[in-house]
């Protein structure tokens, strides 16, 4: 264990340069913000190769159990006080554990499909946040992986990782330009649905018990004339207000689960 007392570590400057993208795309390292991601990332197998504590703000289950783990990892614990603390965290979360990682690798070629997959793509999608709701929606609903495809983030962005409660790290997710991602789901033969406000087919009339991929763009731009292929089903939510489409996610979650409910009820 190490103790740092000085804003000027090393270590330290190396970690706020993590905020980012550019210095966590040259250094191939990311920050995990909070016990339970941290812990989740860990039994996912993702490399950690450090841990700031802050003991005085080491109160919860979720962060006793995380230290207990951290000798039985290859991670480096530094000690630090609640300031230099305040200068490392995302935010303001009151968690005092923060790690630093290996970028994990995720292509599509890092994608093993079961016998009847579920899975959702995600095209042109610019905040982080929205990635990583998706992302914890889809692990909820049992989607057996996310696609960013075209993505305008990167995958393990702080704001990623927590809106996803960790489970970017447990739930398969890959990253690829969106004429790979089309040929990869047609060799493949997966259903390709696409959620549009102008679809074709209201959402519930659509089978989704059989290998399929739902696909979702930005809540600025859509979809891209990529997924306008004879070959892909759009549909659309009912929207009986003034606006005129839903929150990505909160669509994401309906349609996730009306997937889970025709499987469900073919399983039946």
């Amino acid at each position: 264990m190490t103790t740092i007392t000085s804003m000027q570590n090393r270590h330290v400057k190396d970690a706020v340069r993590l905020r980012h993208g550019r210095h966590r795309e040259r250094h191939r390292r990311i920050l995990i913000d909070g016990a339970r991601e941290i812990t989740r990332a860990i039994r996912a197998g993702v490399n950690l190769l450090e841990v700031f504590v802050c003991e005085k703000l080491c109160t919860s289950d979720d962060e006793r159990q995380l230290l207990a783990m951290l000798p039985d990892t290859d991670a480096e614990v530094l000690h630090v006080g609640k300031p230099i603390f305040e200068k490392l965290a995302f935010g303001h979360r009151a968690e005092g554990v923060l790690g630093v990682a290996e970028t994990p690798s995720r292509s599509l070629d890092d994608l093993s499909l079961p016998e009847n997959p579920l899975l959702a793509v995600l095209e042109g999608v610019e905040k982080p946040g929205n990635v990583g709701a998706v992302v914890r929606s889809a692990d909820a609903a049992g989607l057996c992986a996310v696609i960013v495809a075209d993505g305008q983030t990167d995958l393990f962005n702080p704001n990623a990782i927590r809106a996803s409660l960790g489970t970017v790290f447990t739930t398969p997710v890959a990253a690829a330009a969106s004429e790979h991602v089309l040929a990869w789901l047609r060799r493949r033969e997966l259903a390709v649905v696409a959620a549009r406000v102008d679809g074709a087919l209201p959402y519930t009339e659509v089978d989704y018990s059989r290998p399929t991929a739902i696909i979702l763009g930005s809540e600025a731009a859509g979809l891209s004339p990529a997924w306008s292929a004879d070959d892909i089903t759009t549909i659309r939510l009912p929207m009986l207000g003034e606006a005129d489409s839903l929150n990505l996610s909160a669509t994401a979650a309906v349609l996730f689960y009306e997937a889970l409910r025709q499987r469900a009820a073919a399983d039946d």
